[in-house]
């Protein structure tokens, strides 16, 4: 285990010494088995969403040649954001890793307090505005369209 995380730390710091972004390191493993190891590149991509986890999952389903990661286990320098966190559960992950939790994270300026509040308000309540019902019955003629080819949910 503290070799994956090791692994985790390293990358976080080659990320911060090329300033790509954050201190944040993630390696994914599989069958006590490396596949990959990433860090934060929001700063180099200029991607918002280049976040160590969210880059090692993607990573790590294009190697495998799978979207599920049931199987694999992620071990990441700090605890995730909620973006992070819901692709943790998009991919399935069997187990996470974290070195620090969040609170620590906040005390470096990378605070996603916000968040976590944003996601429990109902939408017309959210510091950005939401429109529902855009379009909708178009929309909903696409999940109709979806269900009656008969394609697997996952």
């Amino acid at each position: 285990m503290n070799d994956f995380m090791r692994l985790a730390i390293e990358s976080a710091r080659q990320g911060v010494r090329d300033n790509d972004g954050g201190p944040f390191g993630a390696c994914l493993v599989r069958g006590g088995e490396m596949v990959i190891v990433e860090h934060n590149t929001v700063l180099r991509d200029q991607d918002p969403t280049a976040h160590a986890e969210v880059n090692a999952i993607r990573a790590a389903c294009r190697k495998l040649g799978t979207f599920s990661l049931g199987d694999c286990e992620l071990y990441t320098t700090a605890e995730p954001c909620p973006m992070c966190l819901a692709a943790i559960y998009w991919s399935r992950l069997a187990r996470v890793h974290i070195g620090v939790s969040r609170d620590v994270a906040a005390q470096f300026g990378f605070d996603d307090a916000r968040f976590y509040i944003e996601l429990r308000l109902p939408l017309e309540e959210r510091a950005i505005p939401f429109t529902k019902d855009a379009m909708r019955e178009e929309c909903h003629d696409v999940f109709r369209y979806w269900k009656n080819l008969n394609r697997p949910l996952y």
